[in-house]
């Protein structure tokens, strides 16, 4: 069974969604069986390197909200993602393309370490406070993940992947997929949204009913 996930590493719900896949995979029987493939998505593909001003400015310069709003979301957040032993930080964020992390990720499943990747930047942006577009704690992260340097220094360096990730992004568009994190099982079932597990435990099983 093939499970796609198209999801940001600068997307809180995404790290909320993962982990809740993970604890619905646990609980499928047919866990052994089920290949995870991580699709890139971009939240601001027009981002710069970095954005200046914390994460909480930019939320209520971009939707209209105010300090309290933003405060009251952010919180709740916060709040699930403990739930799930996830620890945020979100007023230590730094905002900026994630597009070379998600070059990271294609070269890392490459040798089969996508899902260690994903989880390292994603650890390294709402925990950590990492900027993720900055190529020497890209090189790190990778590195911890057992990566080839050499390999990450001439991803880094060119171009590699780049065409992966627009096409990951491009298919998200022709599906019609405008919020991540999205599940799709089998290109079958698909659920949009960071779900319970139970949610996810159900889509796992009636995908595996009717395959």
């Amino acid at each position: 069974m093939d499970v796609y996930i198209w999801s940001d590493v600068a997307c809180p719900w995404c790290y909320i969604g993962k982990r809740s896949f993970e604890q619905a995979l646990e609980a499928f029987r047919g866990r052994d069986e089920v290949t995870v493939h991580w699709r890139s998505f971009e939240l601001d593909p027009g981002a710069p390197a970095r954005r200046e001003g914390t994460l909480e400015s930019l939320l209520m310069a971009k939707y209209q909200l105010s300090e309290a709003q933003v405060a009251a979301t952010q919180a709740r957040i916060t709040e699930t993602a403990a739930n799930l032993g996830l620890e945020y930080h979100l007023d230590q964020v730094q905002v900026g393309s994630t597009f070379d992390a998600h070059r990271l990720i294609h070269l890392a499943a490459e040798v089969g370490l996508g899902g260690e990747m994903k989880e390292r930047l994603l650890r390294a942006y709402f925990t950590e406070g990492a900027l993720v577009s900055d190529h020497p704690t890209l090189t790190r992260l990778a590195t911890e993940v057992g990566l080839d340097p050499e390999a990450v220094a001439e991803l880094l360096a060119g171009d590699a992947f780049a065409e992966a990730v627009r096409a990951d992004e491009a298919l998200a568009q022709r599906n019609q997929f405008s919020a991540v994190p999205t599940f799709v099982v089998d290109g079958r079932y698909a659920v949009t949204g960071a779900q319970d597990p139970a949610v996810l435990l159900e889509l796992l099983e009636r995908a595996a009913a009717e395959a």
